[in-house]
């Protein structure tokens, strides 16, 4: 689990990797990571948000996206050919109906009309499920552009910050959203469109956790929602993952306070330290602390290792995540074969 290094990437297939996770275990930092891992031997990527937050725009610190492809940044590099692209997008569902409007039934102008009216926060309110249609709708057009459609960019992988785990089966389970709202007609056509790709070898969900009692048991309950729904899942994603300063042995000790005071108070000399009592008392303090911690995340380990799907580190950034940090991340990635 975790450090495993490959020659190539895991998920050859895909095109669509969707990251989802409990609230606060940083799915949008998975997730722009896992772009900039993707932009790696030249590949172009598309990076996406539904929920509004600008979170991608904050971690890459640009100005707020608008409903409008940006380059934010550039691919690792790690191949002779380069690094290949990151662009962004916030997906908002007016701008998703309007294009959908002007796509499908030449509404240009009258489209337009329909949003000052309130007619689009009115019919996505009432109809939550149409919702979800034209925001994944959105993702459906951008992975089967081609050469084609002459003024649109083709990616070779898009990555989409979803919603939480507790709403992403609704989120891409979208024709059974509609079921009770329209059996029939364009919506209901292009629900079903979109549903080939979510539910096809293309799609992969990933699950985003930290080591943690709640957010592990929030991602089992979400890999049963999706595997019911038939949706294609992915990886579990640990994050913000803890270095290992002690092996098992030495743990043991620091939790059963046996670690020898001698130890650490030569080792303190040895660094030019000043060693007392106070000092070597709060060292073995700390490592008993950490060492407790540890015990808690390997039982979480043990329950993520249970649920029968690959798993991925990140380590915690000590410094906090910046574009450097987004670097580090996506560098971890690859290293294991994520991409």
């Amino acid at each position: 689990m975790g450090a495993r290094s490959r020659n190539g990437a895991d998920w050859p297939g895909v095109r669509l990797h969707v990251v989802t996770g409990k609230g606060g275990t940083g799915k949008t930092t998975a997730a722009a990571s896992l772009a900039l891992a993707l932009a790696s031997n030249a590949k172009h990527v598309l990076l996406c948000e539904v929920e509004e937050r600008q979170g991608i725009a904050q971690l890459f610190d640009v100005p707020p996206l608008p409903y409008e492809e940006r380059r934010i940044a550039s691919g690792l590099g790690t191949g002779s050919t380069g690094g290949g692209s990151v662009h962004a997008l916030a997906i908002d569902v007016e701008s998703a109906l309007l294009e959908y409007l002007a796509m499908y039934y030449r509404l240009g102008r009258a489209g337009r009309a329909l949003e000052r009216f309130g007619v689009i926060d009115f019919a996505t309110t009432i109809a939550p499920g149409v919702r979800d249609v034209l925001l994944t709708g959105k993702l459906y057009e951008a992975a089967h552009r081609n050469r084609r459609h002459k003024k649109a960019r083709e990616y070779d992988a898009i990555v989409l910050d979803a919603p939480p785990t507790g709403r992403i089966g609704q989120f891409l389970n979208v024709n059974s959203e509609l079921a009770g709202l329209a059996k029939a007609g364009p919506v209901r056509k292009q629900a079903d469109t979109v549903m080939t790709l979510l539910r096809s070898k293309q799609t992969a969900v990933h699950l985003v956790t930290v080591l943690e009692d709640m957010p592990v048991q929030e991602t089992a309950d979400g890999i049963e929602q999706l595997r019911a729904a038939r949706l294609p899942v992915g990886a579990v994603i640990v994050n913000r993952v803890r270095p290992h300063a002690l092996d098992e042995e030495a743990r043991d000790k620091a939790i059963a306070g046996d670690l020898p005071r001698e130890l650490i108070e030569r080792g303190l000399a040895a660094a030019g330290v000043r060693s007392t009592r106070t000092l070597v008392d709060a060292l073995l303090d700390e490592a008993r602390e950490h060492s407790e911690r540890r015990e808690l995340e390997d039982e979480q380990r043990r329950h993520i290792n249970d649920l029968g799907v690959p798993t991925y580190e990140l380590p915690r950034l000590s410094g906090g995540v910046d574009l450097g940090g987004l670097y580090e991340l996506a560098a971890a990635f690859c290293e294991q074969g994520m991409a």
